[in-house]
């Protein structure tokens, strides 16, 4: 069986019945989800939920001590996979009880507990029980009455790829009501990736989704109907850098802190003559010019908390960059960071480094360090000793964004204005955004960075922003392995999907592409690493564990019929492109108007179909942006975003902190435990639907993400990333936590397939406008941690804390 024939569409894996479509993106048959008419079992899915700890941690991205992996990734760890219980049930509904199904596909059943289900915790609290008895019985008699539903056991059948040759193989197996379970050791059982639910809506086709030709149909409409160029957005084309360029050419921008030639601060104390440390000024461009003038002016203040750091004991000190900086150059002192000391402590808390390590500055590194170099070497960041090409691949992706570099890399220091070992960095930190201030001596050997360092010798940028990034996650060490959209989380502020190219159905692909565009998103994808040669350049010209950004969509008509095009950029900036078809200057431009051709060069930039970047990449990651994001950048810039952009749509986002915390009970575990897994924190959230909906069909799209913290900070005390996963049931009575029989006999509208141990798990789906609860939890009852539940949705939401 091929790995295609791994997916399933048409799957309502946690399905209400509200979407016609489901997409579900990187995980094999093995749950009683996969039934015929796409039913899922209702009640608590007792049977249904699964734990893998990764072995492809991040979404893919392999385990690998060399210097480069599949696009930036590193295991944590090896996974296990956790079921609930060997026999799987399923619902075998009659026809005419579908007939008369309510329309919000709820299903009250009765069904007997199998002992191997029964949970280990202590009974359900009946004082609680009593007290809100009344509410949940008036509940209860608001519902309509239903067929109770008989559930029978299945069988369980184990297979190997080998043993499975086509989706018809897979269909009769279904129908005779087998459950599929993967054996396949290599594959383990499961991808793990982001979930897609509805992705084709609003494409076409019937039931509201559609097939790749009505997608391609609809991108070429787009195209047409917006004046003949490609889908893209300012963000991901880079159109930013133009729009500042164009306020400084036009004296747009009145520099009022910042000398608009140089770039310098004015009336900056030249801290590297006060230490004798060498140094030259930053390069920067139009954009970095703007941000840093408002800064340096106060037109922009950032609402910024100081880094704390989550370490029982440990000793805060909240420092606030600009106090620091400001004692050191009246003082004629260095800054000694006092929360993150140049000693081992700070290298590693389990495993040294093979050789000694000697802390030093830049100025005794070169003679000429400088933070900002604005051109080819920005793009060009080399990766250490580290296993943390996961965050390479993430900054790779955030220098081709100036809005977004600068604010990760405040231009407002410098090592010659107001110099004085200072340095800080902000980085998004589980909804929040922190100042990381540290002081700039940096882990050599023999003279030589050995962690994150540019091409250009004398450029620090990335090294620094490397140890910053270190503080805020414990030391070093701590860094080895991760996911590149944990770090463009945290770089961003956006919520990031990842899709597994070679599991991923195409028509999703290239979906979630077009709706990502249109939602202002930007794309990055790469190239499983060679394990022998870092970087290796292939003979189609593109390179194998690099990250590139995808800035634009198109179709092109040729003799044949609609060719979709991606434009594509190597941050290299140079000539090592796609040299396959559509690729500069290729005999495939000859079918196309020269009028329609766009400029070829020797840039980085290039063209190519859909369908090879679909069979050559491996790997693609959707950030997505949302409007309180747009609105900051304005701030930052001047520049008004949703002018810029008028035909992009905007993400609404809203957010909440939780704890699962055994003491208090609300540590229930998922649905394998119905007796404790009603006291997990409830969260309701009620979506509206805008009239700007880019499906036009009364739905609303809707990202969920649960995130645990502080799990990667506390890796040396013992703990690591929990198994997590949530679940979403249609109510519109917000005003009571849903109860264990309300849980028994309701169908969730969505939920996480599995429970992974990962930092963040996410689903995309499609639901009609009203009220709905999210219950998030670990997989086993009694499990604490810290968590952030976002929701991000192309339409209004209003959000709440139930229980």
């Amino acid at each position: 069986m091929s790995e295609e024939d791994q997916y399933y569409q048409g799957e309502d894996y946690g399905g209400g019945g509200d979407d016609d479509y489901a997409q579900q993106q990187g995980y094999d048959y093995q749950q009683e989800e996969h039934e015929e008419d796409g039913n899922d079992q209702s009640g608590y899915e007792q049977q249904g939920y699964e734990y893998q700890q990764q072995s492809e941690y991040g979404g893919g991205y392999e385990y690998s001590q060399d210097e480069g992996d599949n696009g930036g990734g590193d295991d944590q760890g090896e996974q296990e996979e956790y079921e609930g219980n060997d026999e799987d049930q399923r619902e075998e509904e009659k026809e005419e009880e579908e007939e008369h199904e309510e329309p919000d596909g709820n299903h009250e059943e009765s069904y007997e507990d199998d002992p191997q289900d029964e949970p280990q915790d202590e009974e359900p609290n009946e004082e609680y029980e009593d007290q809100q008895q009344d509410n949940y019985d008036q509940r209860d008699e608001d519902q309509e009455h239903q067929e109770d539903i008989q559930i029978d056991d299945v069988e369980v059948l184990e297979w190997t790829p080998d043993d499975i040759t086509s989706q018809d193989d897979m269909q009769r197996l279904e129908e005779s009501g087998y459950t599929l379970r993967s054996t396949d050791n290599e594959d383990g059982g499961f991808n793990i990736g982001s979930v897609f639910k509805g992705a084709l809506d609003g494409f076409g086709g019937g039931g509201g989704g559609g097939d790749f030709g009505s997608i391609v149909s609809t991108i070429s409409g787009m195209i047409s109907g917006g004046g003949g160029g490609p889908l893209s957005n300012t963000f991901s084309s880079g159109g930013f850098s133009h729009i500042a360029e164009s306020l400084i050419a036009k004296a747009a921008h009145r520099f009022l802190g910042v000398d608009e030639s140089t770039g310098s601060i004015i009336g900056a104390i030249a801290g590297n003559l006060l230490f004798n440390m060498g140094g030259k000024g930053n390069s920067l461009g139009g954009i970095g010019k703007i941000i840093l003038d408002n800064i340096i002016s106060g037109k922009f203040q950032r609402k910024i908390d100081p880094w704390v750091s989550p370490v029982p004991g440990a000793q805060n000190f909240r420092l606030n960059f600009y106090e620091e900086r400001q004692k050191c150059l009246q003082t004629a002192s260095l800054f000694e960071d006092p929360e993150f000391p140049a000693n081992e402590r700070s290298l590693y808390y389990k495993t040294p480094p093979d050789q000694d390590v000697v802390w030093k500055r830049p100025g005794e590194i070169v003679s000429d360090p400088q933070l900002i170099v604005e051109g080819h070497s920005r793009f060009d960041v080399k990766q250490g000793a580290l296993g943390d090409c996961w965050l390479l691949a993430a900054v790779a992706n955030l220098t081709l964004r100036d809005e977004l570099f600068y604010r990760v890399v405040p231009p407002d220091q410098s090592f010659t204005e107001n110099y004085a070992g200072i340095f800080h960095f902000q980085f998004w930190r589980y909804g929040k955004w922190v100042d990381v201030v540290i002081d700039d001596r940096l882990p050599t050997v023999d003279g030589q960075l050995i962690y994150m360092h540019s091409a250009e010798h004398n450029e620090f940028w990335s090294a620094l922003l490397e140890k910053a990034y270190a503080k805020m996650y414990g030391s070093y060490e701590a860094l080895d392995g991760g996911s590149t959209v944990e770090a463009l989380e945290d770089f961003t502020g956006g919520l990031t999907e990842y899709f597994d190219l070679e599991k991923t159905p195409k028509e999703t692909v290239l979906a979630m592409l077009v709706r990502g565009f249109q939602m202002g998103g930007l794309f990055g994808c790469s190239i499983g690493a060679d394990p022998n040669i870092k970087e290796a350049v292939r003979s189609d010209g593109l390179v194998r564990g690099h990250a590139y950004s995808i800035t634009a969509l198109h179709t092109v008509k040729t003799n044949r019929d609609d060719v979709v095009l991606l434009r594509i950029r190597n941050p290299w900036g140079n000539s090592k492109e796609w040299n396959g078809a559509w690729s500069d200057n290729s005999s495939e431009w000859s079918q196309v108007d020269s009028s329609e051709r766009p400029p070829f060069e020797k840039d980085g930039e290039f063209w190519m179909s859909f369908e090879d970047f679909y069979s050559n990449f491996e790997e693609m990651e959707l950030c997505n942006l949302s409007a309180a994001v747009m609105d900051e950048i304005s701030e930052m810039t001047g520049v008004d975003t949703r002018a810029v952009d008028q035909k992009i749509s905007h993400w609404e986002e809203q957010a909440g902190d939780g704890r699962w915390d055994a003491r208090a009970g609300s540590a229930g575990g998922c649905a394998n435990y119905p007796n404790s897994f009603y006291r997990n924190p409830q969260y309701g959230a009620s979506f509206t639907v805008t009239e700007d909906s880019l499906e036009h069909d009364g739905k609303t799209t809707v990202i969920a993400a649960l995130l645990q913290k502080y799990r990667r900070e506390l890796r040396p005390q013992g703990l690591d990333d929990l198994p997590i996963g949530f679940s979403v049931y249609r109510e519109e009575d917000l005003g009571i936590p849903l109860d264990m029989h309300y849980l028994r006999n309701h169908k969730t509208i969505a939920r996480t397939p599995v429970f992974v141990n990962r930092r963040e798990v996410t689903v995309r789906f499609r639901v009609d406008p009203g009220s709905y609860i999210l219950l998030p939890s670990t997989f086993e009852p009694n499990e604490e941690a810290d968590f952030l539940l976002r929701i991000y949705a192309n339409g209004g939401i209003q959000f709440q804390c139930i229980q």
